[in-house]
């Protein structure tokens, strides 16, 4: 049976548009919504684009009713009845009320090798720390931030004059390689870790 996946995002949406144009053909899932917390978000007019489904849930009328929020998307959801959910650059901290909603079912790309440097500017953190390698990582989401089973992982060297940017710039192609094929084999209920190049 074909999952039906709702993609979350906050911002221009690339991964979102990487894992909607995976999902063609003999693919497991298919992408029945895009949900964003801003109408500004440029990922918006590609879903549309794409031939998929969109909303918005601002979260700035909710101020610090966190739980109102989450009930509101969590009923946009629900609405199209998702199998699984993909965090894709989603910039909002998810509740464990919420997250257990949808436990086992949701799934988030992070730009660092897990467990390495949870949360923000993790480029700038892997450059500062003397890494010699970063990446992007792909896991289930838990109530704790950026800490659920790892289910992918792509790396690349830090080089000699590496600023954040130009790592950032290097990593996003494999992104959009390692989500997608996480994805397919999640969709599937294949929980082997995909490590990528």
């Amino acid at each position: 049976m074909t999952k039906r996946v709702a993609i979350l995002i906050s911002g221009g949406g690339s991964n979102m548009v990487a894992l909607a144009k995976s999902m063609t053909g003999e693919h497991p899932a298919r992408p029945v919504l895009v949900l964003a917390n801003s109408a500004d978000a440029g990922g918006l007019a590609k879903a549309a684009d794409l031939g998929i489904a969109t909303a918005v849930v601002d979260h700035r009328p909710f101020g610090k009713d966190r739980a109102a929020f989450e009930a509101e998307m969590s009923k946009t959801l629900a609405a199209h009845s998702p199998d699984i959910i993909c965090l894709a650059g989603f910039m909002r901290v998810l509740s464990g009320g919420f997250v257990n909603q949808w436990q086992g079912g949701m799934l988030n790309i992070h730009p660092s090798l897990l467990p390495k440097y949870k949360g923000l500017n993790t480029h700038a953190r892997a450059i500062e720390a003397g890494d010699v390698e970063a990446g992007c990582s792909v896991h289930q989401v838990t109530a704790v931030l950026d800490d659920g089973p790892i289910l992918g992982q792509a790396r690349v060297p830090v080089l000699a004059g590496d600023t954040p940017q130009t790592l950032a710039e290097r990593i996003l192609p494999l992104e959009h390689q390692l989500y997608p094929a996480v994805l397919r084999r999640f969709a599937v209920g294949d929980r082997a870790i995909v490590n990528l190049p």
